[in-house]
């Protein structure tokens, strides 16, 4: 109990001195994450759409591998973005290993099944005739698409919490793809993981706390607009 009160003393001195590593690691963190939830939703929120509307032969199979995919092990994903990045892989020339961009690929890679996934059910769940009634109204097949994607809005929202969520607290693949480079790619989770183990529980903690006012945060924002959208 006391480490733990030490490590929230620690957390709350660290915050009020404005500590320039902290603050560095804690804005990398917030920079990574958000980049790689973007690029989740470019990717997930159209292929979820498509998915969810479109009648192809193996839809369910694809389906069935995102839903898979939102359980993903990040260190399967830090392994297999390591490979592709390494210098000799097929990405290799990218020279981006152990780099925040390569760290940004592996979040995203964890992210996009899950913004898919949720889209795939946030847009199914929508009133079967909704679609034939837009499409009678007149609108085009791009209309009928936005029009849905604004009804289904407010669990699209849940998909950009679940994504961002996701990455945030991400630390397997962020240690394989970026190194836990102090001032390059070290962020968070990876900080406090290499302060456990060097016994620094108490900064350990500190950095844990942020890292949970940090989520709560950005999650809490996105909850304030998700609520003022739903119906009265």
């Amino acid at each position: 109990m006391d480490l733990i009160i030490e490590g929230i003393s620690t957390a709350l001195r660290l915050l009020a001195s404005c500590d320039s590593e902290v603050v560095a690691i804690t804005l990398l963190s917030l920079k990574i994450s958000c980049s790689a939830t973007l690029v989740s939703l470019f990717i997930g929120l159209p292929a979820g759409t498509l998915l969810a509307l479109a009648d192809f032969p193996g839809r369910r199979f694809i389906i069935s591998v995102v839903n898979t995919g939102m359980g993903l092990p990040p260190v399967v994903v830090g392994l297999f973005v390591t490979i592709f990045l390494w210098r000799n892989g097929p990405l290799g020339f990218l020279e981006i290993l152990y780099t925040p961009l390569a760290m940004i690929m592996a979040q995203a890679v964890i992210a996009t099944p899950i913004v898919t996934g949720i889209t795939v059910a946030s847009i199914q769940s929508l009133p079967a005739n909704l679609k034939l009634q837009i499409m009678a109204l007149g609108a085009t097949r791009i209309q009928m698409v936005w029009i849905l994607i604004r009804e289904a809005r407010l669990p699209l929202l849940a998909a950009v919490m679940a994504g961002f969520g996701g990455v945030i607290s991400e630390v397997g693949a962020s240690i394989m793809v970026g190194g836990n480079i102090k001032g390059q790619t070290r962020v968070l989770t990876t900080a406090t993981v290499m302060e456990t183990g060097k016994g620094n529980f108490d900064v350990a903690i500190a950095l844990s706390l942020i890292l949970l006012v940090l989520a709560f945060s950005v999650n809490y924002l996105l909850t304030v607009i998700q609520q003022r959208e739903r119906p009265r």
